[in-house]
């Protein structure tokens, strides 16, 4: 294919900002994080935002199948006009966050995500991976430097918080690249990462009901300035049944003093799974 810009030009193409577009155009960039995601000839890949479609044509040779998400009408013209004949390429025209990440599996195995992400809404694509998490084996993900800081911060500092925690409980995380924003146009505001998430077969630590967990890690950053036992208080799963918020911690072996964000991840399982005890499946 030839250089994004210039299908940009030729397409007459306009970053549309609702949707936070901005397009990588470094093709040596892009080949890094194709490199990078470690497909291989066998692997179903689903890409998040195709966009123009040099990632897709990069991963398409690689690869058993590649299936396109693309939720901008204009930027699937493009991408059925320039890769419609590649045999092994599907263009879907979806929101990544309605898209059924089992649908492409037949007969078992899971697939593996690509994607530069759009930034604002790249934490509801993370916990959509997490709920997918049985079906995915591995996503390899470009987000904003700020976002991806806070998914591998350590508790007790700025940074850590809800993403934090869920998707270190069920992906390991590592860091492949930084992407400065002069790859991109328009260039944005932000410098970008790369980070891989390698899908755990279970969760890190033992933690009761999924959405027991999902609710207690919610709560418990509600209100960062407020002490856990205050922030637990307003759980809708203990609040009804009338369950006793300093005793829970005392249970889990956790001061109720402290804030969500000194707790580790192994802290937030057990605590969860005391309340998931306590008031049955969600």
């Amino acid at each position: 294919m030839e250089s994004p810009l210039k299908i940009l030009k030729r397409y007459h193409i306009h970053p549309v900002k609702r949707l936070g577009q901005s397009f990588l155009v470094d093709n040596n960039v892009t080949s890094r994080i194709v490199d990078s995601s470690e497909i291989g000839e066998g692997d179903t890949v689903v890409e998040i935002g195709a966009g123009l479609g040099a990632m897709t044509a990069m991963i398409a040779p690689r690869v058993k199948r590649v299936i396109a998400l693309e939720i901008d009408p204009k930027l699937v013209e493009v991408l059925v006009c320039e890769l419609a004949e590649v045999p092994n390429i599907e263009i879907i025209h979806t929101d990544v966050l309605r898209y059924d990440f089992s649908s492409p599996l037949q007969g078992g195995g899971k697939i593996k995500v690509i994607g530069n992400i759009p930034y604002n809404v790249s934490s509801q694509i993370l916990f959509r991976m997490i709920e997918f998490r049985e079906h995915v084996s591995s996503a390899t993900l470009m987000l904003q430097r700020e976002v991806a800081d806070r998914i591998t911060a350590s508790p007790g500092t700025k940074q850590y918080g809800i993403p934090s925690v869920i998707v270190s409980m069920y992906a390991e995380v590592s860091r492949l690249m930084a992407v400065p924003a002069t790859c991109f146009y328009p260039v944005p505001k932000v410098d970008s990462v790369v980070l891989n998430m390698e899908m755990r077969g279970g969760p890190l630590y033992p933690l009761g009901d999924y959405a027991t967990f999902i609710e207690t890690v919610k709560a418990a950053f509600s209100m960062r300035r407020k002490t856990l036992v205050n922030n637990l208080k307003g759980m809708d799963g203990t609040r009804p049944m009338g369950i006793d918020t300093p005793s829970l911690l005392a249970e889990a072996r956790i001061d109720g003093r402290r804030r969500g964000e000194t707790l580790t991840v192994e802290e937030f399982g057990r605590l969860s799974e005391i309340i998931s005890q306590l008031t049955g499946p969600s």
